[in-house]
């Protein structure tokens, strides 16, 4: 016998010997025990039959079996068996899904061991069955045989009278209690194949059991593309397919080589249709691969990898070389800390091969390399502020706030000349949370500018003025301004602006020469006074107060019988009282907010005395304004002061703010409202003051605004400010003053049609219209057509279009006959004309309409005829002429020194001529223009077409080039909008213009307006992820996250729809996680970290999917960004009502203002 019985050579008694053949045994050579000899084994079997036969009495299992003792054997077997089975039945139900839950988990040794003894098991049983079977049948005869059936083991044999073997029938409970088997009954070896054992040795193979670690390998579940070693694979440059260092051949590649077969006749069997390659074959034939190719794979793999070490090795040398030869070379050591970023995505060049595998690319790893890297540039470059910068942001990441602060004064006391280091730390520290306070940080503005005005006196005599100090100071001055606007605490700033303007404009010449801190003093006494300051009544500035006090006393001011004060009681405030108080708090404070922007100072005609103000934050102290008064002796930015003031008083004013506190101000959800833009694509109105709040306006994001203008205080103040205003210019300022409190009143129109109050509307334009001749009759502004254009256009939304036509005809009749060459009359002409286009409803019989009337007659360059009713084709031919010369001849002349004016006359000229061939030949002839037009401009360079200065008109462009754009793009949309054309044109005049000007606001509008009606996003997501990446705008992101919730806002409105299985046309696709992923990596951005309406966006965005938990996380971390915005406080009060008082107290902690405290407003209620 064998030492595996299965596998035994010898066979059975009574049966032929299968093992006879010498081949058979040399491929069962394997199986063989060295240390076994079959001869003692034979010898032992045959004894002990002869022992077994010579006594079958003796032995207890080997005897005759007769019919009764059968049955009860199998009586007890069978009962047994039932019981086995049940208790099997519900083993298997209760383990069944953990054993699926094993098999998935591809333990492949555990279930082809259990198939093993499976199969085992089966050969033995019915083998059982058998023997029982045949001793039935032949109940005479001796069953010796059944010694052979059973498995014999040497080692058990003690003696050979002893009993042989026994059958245990007893089932053993440690098996169900540990539900498997002990593994050291368990064989390491596994088959594999499923052919029988011994018939056919090819197919014969076992495998023995590999350690611990290569098993839990094969546990593992195969990795996904995010997972670390499939992130460093992707990162690891490929195998070039071409050459690169033989270019001049063509033909150079790696080529592939085929292996031949080695013997053709071998392959006919399992390839005989031949279109298997040789590996394939070799395969299928059973053989193994040999043991080259696993060689050759695996340097295939190692080729890359050592070719980028060698090329991250040459790169750090080269750096390394650069930062030695040149340690003063600031950008070499930038472009260094930058590098490490590539070096960290591959592998490391210095590392041998196990490290690679276990080296782990920790960003902290990073960091401190940078820094490192950082300190060395330090060391050679000690003045540099940039390297001191870049450290100090690395040192963000990991480093406490408080020290991170203590550095920053370092730095700022090392620099204190640097206005743009100045910039950065103070919207660091107005950043940071936890240190953060109104006071600490308003404080820090005056320091700021009081260091930067000595450094400009000269009285710091250790650090030199840097250019460009006095604009970043103003830049600086209206930061603070908004940012106390932002904060609440509206009186404080309106008192800044005051006191600038009375310092600047009103100076008395006796202090001129005196420096910044001395005029301070001397201006101290006159804010103390109590004389009416620039906005109020009587107010007639310092120096008049001066002169006054030099002469001795002071004119006594009337008291004013008709000022009718508009204060509401604080019982009428609460209107309805059963209201939550949540609400009645947003109502009450929007309500003081609204009313009680203004400084509160004691009116002597009524005997006030300070105490009687019943809320002391509404008196200004010098103190809090007096450290940050400067010196402005530049009259343009005098000037942007002044429209600076306005806009912040909600006048539409052309003026733009500092791009340095752009975004940080940013926080009304007005930007996406496109001003008639859908009705009136030609004419709409774009007002620069979109984004940001205005003075008085401080609304949550879903209650939106709710009122019109200023109340009767608010307004009064802004009509003082332009009287004062008036009497400091004179000539094309004041007209331009005039223009900026037209366009105000315009705006109040505009915003009464959008929200469709005919009451409010009827008598806005009564006021409107009133003011606008009163500025029309004063001498200065009588032959001002930008006046008077504007006037017409009051009329025409007002809806008085006969009228509007007389003021437009009256306007052109008294212009004169300079025609194309005046850019007011071809701006006025071209708005008349834009409005009498707007009221076509088709594009056919044009020749003979007004508005080509009005172009003939522009390029006529003769008095101006009202319209009759007829145009004469010559005429038509002889303007296009014109028109055409002009063009040609201003493109071709040299640029002239007013580039303002220059630059609106091209605009103009291009508008003109554009919309005149549009009407008489058509849509192509008008693109055909545009086009020739921004090619020129773009051919000639920004030398050309660049606007310098302001541009006091309805809009403002930085360039004529982006305004040729508009205009192309708005005629497009009315021609879209008024006959049938292809949406392509619009759309790749749209792409082409933004990718030049992203940051342009109505181009984004009608690029959005364009894109919600087009089914498929993914050109317009792709469009938007190339322009976010290449510019640093915060534009592409809010317009981008803008689309995308129209489209979802739409998606929606069709799958509500009760019109069938409509919905299931246009599925939801994740938009949710897009527009979240949008908004994630929009605030990450540089730009859009503090901005407050990016974060209110986010937060809207959150709250309307019903997520209060997460909503009220992303409120706490956009006040990590933002804590001075009290507008996130509101609307935090507005998602979350139930944290009322907590939200309140974290604003008085961070001391913004609050009108209302709880207290108060329960003493209200209580009324």
């Amino acid at each position: 016998m064998a030492l595996f019985p299965a596998f035994a050579g010898a066979a059975e008694p009574g049966e032929p010997p299968t093992g006879s053949s010498e081949g058979s045994r040399k491929e069962l050579d394997w199986l063989s025990n060295p240390s076994f000899s079959t001869e003692d084994a034979l010898l032992l079997h045959q004894r002990t039959a002869e022992a077994v036969n010579l006594s079958p009495e003796k032995s207890p299992l080997i005897r005759t079996t007769s019919r009764s003792e059968l049955s009860e054997e199998s009586d007890t077997d069978e009962s047994l068996k039932q019981s086995s089975k049940k208790r099997k039945k519900k083993k298997k139900k209760h383990h069944h899904y953990k054993r699926a839950k094993k098999k998935t988990k591809g333990d492949s040794s555990n279930s082809e061991s259990d198939l093993d003894t499976k199969y085992i098991k089966d050969k033995i049983t019915g083998s059982g069955r058998n023997n029982e079977k045949e001793a039935a049948a032949n109940p005479d005869k001796k069953t010796p045989n059944l010694t052979s059936s059973r498995l014999l083991w040497l080692d058990d044999i003690q003696a050979f009278t002893a009993e042989t073997f026994r059958i245990d029938k007893k089932p053993d409970p440690a098996n169900w209690a540990y539900k498997s088997l002990y593994r050291g009954d368990i064989a390491r070896y596994k088959r594999r194949g499923e052919s029988c054992l011994g018939i056919d040795a090819k197919k014969q193979c076992i495998t023995w059991d590999s350690s611990a670690s290569k098993r839990k390998q094969l546990q593992r579940r195969p990795e996904r593309y995010f997972t670390k070693n499939n992130v460093k694979m992707l990162n690891t440059d490929g195998i070039l397919v071409c050459s690169k260092s033989s270019s001049s051949d063509p033909a150079a590649f790696v080529p592939v080589f085929q292996m031949e077969a080695e013997d053709p006749s071998d392959t006919t069997e399992v390839n005989p249709l031949g279109i298997y390659d040789p590996s394939t074959t070799v395969w299928l034939q059973g053989n193994g691969s040999k043991s080259t190719e696993p060689v050759n794979a695996q340097q295939a793999v190692q080729e890359p990898v050592i070719n980028m070490n060698s090329i991250l090795m040459t790169k750090v040398e080269e750096h390394n070389k650069k930062v030695r030869e040149n340690p003063r070379d600031i950008n070499a050591w930038m472009e260094f800390v930058s590098f490490q970023d590539e070096l960290m995505r591959g592998p490391s060049p210095y590392a041998s091969k196990g490290e690679q595998e276990v080296r782990r690319k920790s960003l902290k790893l990073i960091l401190e390399k940078k820094l490192a890297i950082l300190e060395r540039a330090i060391e050679s470059n000690p003045s540099n502020v940039d390297l001191k910068l870049a450290r100090l942001k690395i040192c963000a990441e990991f480093w406490e706030p408080p020290a991170l602060i203590k550095e920053w004064q370092k730095l700022i006391f090392l620099h204190p000349n640097n206005p743009e280091l100045w910039k950065k730390y103070l919207l660091f520290c107005q950043s940071q949370f936890t240190t953060f306070s109104v006071s600490k940080i308003n404080s820090l503005y005056g320091k700021c500018l009081t260091t930067l005005a000595a450094v400009q006196d000269g009285s710091m005599v250790s650090h030199p003025l840097l250019p460009g100090t006095e604009e970043a100071m103003l830049a600086i001055f209206i930061q603070q301004c908004h940012f106390l606007r932002q904060a609440g605490h509206s009186e404080k700033a309106v008192s800044l602006f005051q006191a600038l303007i009375d310092f600047t404009f009103f100076k008395p010449d006796s202090v001129k020469d005196l420096p910044t801190r001395g005029q301070v003093e001397f201006f101290e006494p006159f804010w103390d006074s109590g004389e009416p300051r620039i906005g109020e009544k009587g107010a007639r500035g310092w120096k008049a107060w001066m002169h006054q006090q030099e002469k001795g006393g002071w004119i006594a001011l009337k008291p004013d019988d008709d000022d009718d004060d508009e204060e509401i009681d604080e019982d009428q405030e609460i209107k309805d009282k059963t209201l939550p108080k949540w609400h009645i708090w947003l109502d009450v404070e929007y309500s003081r907010e609204a009313r009680h922007w203004l400084p509160w100072r004691p009116d002597k005609t009524k005997k006030e005395m300070e105490e009687d103000c019943e809320d002391p934050e509404r008196q200004v102290l010098f103190d809090d304004l007096g450290p940050s008064l400067i010196q402005l002796s530049n009259p343009d930015l005098q000037r942007q002061l002044l429209y600076s003031f306005l806009q912040f008083l909600g006048v539409p004013c052309t003026s733009k703010l500092f791009p340095s506190n752009l975004y940080i101000a940013m926080d009304e959800n007005n930007i996406f409202e496109s001003v008639l833009s859908d009705e009136k694509p030609l004419t709409s109105v774009e007002f620069p003051l979109s984004g940001f709040n205005s003075i008085g306006h401080m609304d949550t994001m879903l209650r939106g605004r709710h009122h019109i203008g200023h109340y009767k205080e608010g307004e009064e103040f802004i009509q003082n400010v332009f009287h004062v205003l008036f009497l400091l210019f004179s000539g094309k300022e004041k007209s331009n003053l005039s223009i900026c409190w037209l366009q105000y009143e315009i705006s109040k129109v505009v915003q009464c049609l959008q929200a469709k109050k005919k009451k409010k509307l009827k008598a806005q334009g009564r006021k409107s219209k009133k003011l606008a001749k009163n500025l029309l009759k004063a001498p200065d502004n009588r032959n001002h057509l930008s006046l008077w254009k504007l006037y017409a256009y009051l009329e025409w939304l007002l809806g008085n279009i006969d009228d509007a036509r007389k003021v437009f005809d009256t306007a052109l009749c008294t212009a004169g006959t300079e025609g194309l060459k005046s850019p007011q009359i071809c701006s006025l002409s071209l708005l008349y004309a834009q409005l009498e286009v707007e009221l076509l409803e088709s594009i056919e019989g044009t020749v003979m309409s007004r508005a080509v009337h009005i172009l003939t007659k522009l390029a006529e360059s003769g008095p101006y005829v009202p319209y009759s009713g007829q145009v004469l084709a010559v005429n038509v031919l002889k303007a296009r002429k014109t028109y055409e010369h002009a063009l040609q001849d201003y493109l071709s002349k040299p640029p002239v020194s007013d580039q303002v004016g220059d630059a609106n006359q091209l605009v103009n000229l291009v508008g003109c001529y554009a919309l005149f061939q549009y009407l008489t030949v058509g849509i192509d002839a008008a693109v055909l223009i545009y086009a020739q037009t921004s090619e020129k401009l773009e051919a000639l360079g920004p030398q050309k077409c660049e606007n310098t200065g302001e541009n006091f008109g309805i809009r403002n462009f930085s360039t004529a080039l982006e305004a040729v754009t508009l205009l192309h793009t708005n005629l497009l949309r009315f021609h879209m909008k008024i006959s049938v054309y292809p949406l392509n044109p619009l759309r790749e005049a749209l792409t082409e213009a933004l990718k030049r000007y992203p940051s342009n606001r109505s181009l984004w509008r009608s690029y959005i307006h364009i894109q919600r009606k087009s089914h498929s996003a993914s050109k317009a997501r792709r469009f938007f992820d190339g322009v976010t990446r290449s510019t640093n705008s915060l534009e592409p992101w809010l317009f981008a996250i803008q689309a995308e919730q129209m489209r979802k806002k739409l998606i929606e409105n069709v799958q509500r729809a009760d019109v069938g299985e409509i919905h299931s046309t246009i599925p939801e696709t994740g938009l949710t996680n897009r527009i979240v992923a949008l908004f994630e990596h929009a605030v990450q951005s540089e730009n859009g970290t503090h901005c407050p309406l990016l974060w209110r966006m986010y937060l809207n965005f959150l709250t309307s999917l019903g997520k209060k938990e997460k909503s009220r996380g992303l409120f706490y971390k956009a006040l990590q960004n933002c804590p001075w915005a009290k507008v996130l406080y509101m609307d935090a009060v507005e998602y979350f009502p139930d944290h009322l008082q907590e939200t309140l107290d974290l604003m008085t902690e961070k001391e913004l203002r609050v009108r209302v405290p709880v207290e108060e407003l329960d003493l209200l209620l209580e009324v």
